[in-house]
């Protein structure tokens, strides 16, 4: 469990991989659809998802030509039950870590794509 909790924080700790999750929090996406939302080319988004999906917090499959990502909350879950067990935090708000996500995403934005 130690080696999997540590795959899952150095994937939270990107602030790209952050924002990927953020725009995962509300739906299904492709990965040319994940890969269009950034300034960075579709071969470094596809390793961000390679950390990702190796961190266990999203799954890819295949549909047609298309590899389609989704958010799999289990992962997060099991960081929250760790923390949880230093009695220092509360457990993770799911709403309010969507909110902090999709305020990253709009800090990593230059102020013109933030309009």
């Amino acid at each position: 469990m130690s080696q999997r909790l540590d795959m899952v924080f150095a994937a939270l700790a990107d602030p790209t991989r952050r924002a990927i999750l953020a725009l995962l929090l509300e739906d299904d996406m492709a990965v040319t659809d994940v890969a269009g939302a950034f300034t960075i080319s579709l071969a470094a988004v596809s390793k961000h998802l390679g950390v990702l999906a190796g961190a266990g917090l999203i799954s890819q499959e295949r549909r047609g030509r298309l590899r389609w990502c989704r958010l799999e909350p289990d992962a997060l879950r099991e960081a929250s039950a760790w923390m949880l067990g230093f009695g220092l935090i509360e457990a993770v708000d799911l709403d309010a870590f969507e909110r902090f996500l999709d305020q990253e995403a709009l800090a990593g934005q230059a102020p013109e794509e933030a309009n």
